[in-house]
């Protein structure tokens, strides 16, 4: 039902707040059923009808969702939530058992603040997410096994042409081989991203955020008329990028020191790309979810497909389909076709 209301919100952007109750004595010991049960009947005779009211942990922790809310200060919103509930329990519990409930609010759009270290997404807004994993714990294994034989016959294999690499950048511009960037993971947590740099020292990042911003806002996709028209949705013809830049993005070869992301754990083989934060921060809630079911990826579905060529949104729902229908063997489809895709370089810039 979370997981429903989750997709409800996403489309009517009407923001619902779950709340979590359990009771907890002071020793730690959790209450018998008994009054979990009693707090659900006070809540269920108390709640509008379109609250949804049930067990979020079987005979443990109790949920109430409150739907359809018009959020304007989110502090005195879960104020006077607070201050109903309470008047509730305290109607039906004695003094020693209302003072063993410990109540959490937990609002739904959630936050996703990258200043904070830690993962930003709320875990208890996505159960679903946690017991699907469990519930494909097998391929998971396979999947992180392919990608630790993967990306490390690629290093090897790739190991001269690092070097060749490396040795242009350096003899062609001035600054550091690696281009490290902060970019977003699953559930939103940051990570550093490597590339062989391709553009200019301290290049200027708003002519990219700019853009990107512009492109994810645009409902029709067509922040930049000029490369609409010749279907790109892709900044193309930046002054940032160094001339060794332009051949290393055209093969897409400055993409291969992310199998060291990939080694780490950060990144698998196959995913959607991971966004800059900036690039987050222009999402629609429902565009969040390409980062919450799947690792990022070095390649995936959309970029075999249409890469550069398809509007932001039908991006977000390839990736989705992806996650949805993800198997070993998908996977496998991806990485045989993902050669042909580099070599023919449509919507590489």
């Amino acid at each position: 039902m979370i997981a429903i209301e989750r997709k409800r919100t996403e489309r009517s952007k009407a923001p619902f707040v779950l709340m979590l109750l359990e009771a907890v004595s002071d020793d730690g010991q959790k209450s018998s059923s008994a009054t979990l049960h009693r707090i659900a009947a006070a809540l269920l005779t108390s709640s509008r009808d379109t609250d949804l009211i049930g067990w979020y942990k079987d005979d443990e922790i109790v949920g109430t969702m409150f739907t359809g809310l018009i959020v304007n200060d989110k502090r005195a919103v879960l104020d006077t939530f607070l201050a109903k509930v309470s008047t509730t329990l305290q109607n039906e519990l004695n003094a020693d058992e209302f003072n063993q409930v410990r109540i959490s609010f937990h609002l739904f759009p959630d936050d996703w603040d990258h200043e904070k270290p830690g993962r930003p997404t709320n875990p208890a807004l996505y159960p679903d997410l946690d017991s699907h994993d469990k519930g494909r714990r097998s391929v998971l294994i396979v999947k992180r096994s392919v990608d630790i034989a993967g990306s490390t016959a690629m290093v090897v294999l790739f190991a001269p042409l690092f070097l060749a690499i490396a040795l242009a950048i350096k003899l062609t511009s001035r600054g550091p081989v690696f281009y490290r960037q902060q970019r977003v993971g699953r559930y939103g947590q940051t990570f550093t991203f490597l590339k062989f740099r391709s553009m200019f020292v301290n290049s200027d990042c708003n002519v990219h955020k700019e853009f990107v911003t512009r492109l994810i806002a645009s409902t029709s996709g067509e922040s930049n008329q000029a490369e609409s028209d010749r279907g790109v949705y892709k900044l193309t013809g930046d002054k940032r990028i160094t001339r060794v830049g332009k051949l290393l993005r055209r093969t897409s070869l400055d993409e291969l020191p992310q199998f060291l992301n990939v080694l780490k754990g950060d990144m698998s083989l196959v995913g959607p790309r991971p966004p800059i934060p900036y690039e987050l921060a222009a999402y629609q809630t429902w565009h969040r979810h390409r980062l919450l079911a799947v690792k990022p990826g070095i390649t995936g579905l959309w970029q075999v497909m249409s890469r550069s060529s398809v509007r932001f949104d039908e991006m977000v729902r390839l990736d989705l389909r992806y996650a949805s229908t993800w198997t070993p063997w998908l996977d496998l489809k991806i990485l045989l076709r993902t050669p042909g895709a580099v070599i023919r370089g449509s919507g590489a810039y």
